[in-house]
């Protein structure tokens, strides 16, 4: 893959990983519709570890708070000391659903995901589950005031993403509000969800790859997607907070559908 095709698997990464348009799907849809070099598994890996540095620094001071109340809670034996700590393991809780059917069902996940077609049916989910987020919006419930029962509720919609063309923030967001959060503090919570997935995933990538000796070959590609991948998602996480203090999902919802229903007309005009 050249530096510039890896430089634009970067921006549609970080665009994609945050707004809730899904990235695998753009990952296995672009590929195909513009006739560029399909991304290997470890430069999908570099651009996720690149997302994943915006979202550690969007949001860096309130993880580094959330960590510290966790530790100081384990030391002093009260998990639940304070609204950060129990934040936490909300965050926790949210991560094993998607741990638990990634690693169980790692197989079929995998055949699935480099199937276009497969990408542009699940695209017109995400656009579903997004429509049925607005439609029922009416929350107010705080971080704070959220459950146990929601956490694992949002977690389980978060493992919908393993399938490609599902939005993980959009499956989350849609989940949030269902359970009584408004859009800002759902996207919010969804970044922070996200962190554990987004390391995990690109960490089980890249040990797969430098098993196999696939990557020093290839580090200035590497090096491109990751840089853009950070710079894009740091400002997709940035409009996103913005955008849904004052307007819907509606708009991505309808970004959804267009691409899916226009990649299906046209692989069947073809």
């Amino acid at each position: 893959m050249s530096i510039i095709e890896a430089i634009i698997l970067g921006l549609l990464q970080g665009a994609t990983e945050f707004l809730p348009i899904s990235s695998s799907g753009h990952l296995v849809l672009f590929p195909a519709i513009f006739g560029l070099t399909q991304p290997s598994l470890a430069l999908i890996a570099v651009a996720h570890l690149g997302t994943l540095l915006a979202v550690l620094i969007y949001f860096g001071h309130e993880l580094w708070t959330i960590l510290k109340s966790l530790l100081l809670g384990i030391r002093q034996r009260n998990l639940l000391r304070d609204g950060d700590a129990r934040l936490g393991w909300h965050i926790v809780v949210g991560t094993i659903p998607v741990a638990a059917v990634g690693l169980l069902l790692d197989g079929p996940f995998e055949n699935v995901f480099g199937n276009p077609t497969a990408a542009a049916v699940f695209l017109l989910v995400t656009a579903a589950l997004l429509i049925i987020a607005e439609r029922q919006l009416s929350g107010t419930k705080l971080l704070v005031e959220m459950s146990w029962w929601d956490a694992f509720l949002i977690g389980l919609f978060q493992s919908l993403a393993l399938l490609p063309g599902i939005s993980r923030s959009g499956s989350t967001m849609t989940a949030a509000i269902w359970r009584g959060l408004n859009r800002a503090t759902a996207a919010r919570y969804s970044f922070l969800l996200g962190v554990p997935a987004i390391f995990g995933a690109g960490l089980l990538a890249l040990a797969e790859v430098f098993g196999s000796g696939g990557l020093a070959s290839q580090w200035p590609s590497f090096l491109a997607a990751f840089v853009a991948a950070a710079i894009s998602g740091y400002a997709c996480i940035y409009f996103l907070l913005t955008w849904l203090r004052n307007h819907s999902l509606y708009i991505f919802a309808v970004y959804c559908a267009l691409l899916g229903f226009g990649y299906l007309l046209w692989t069947y005009l073809a």
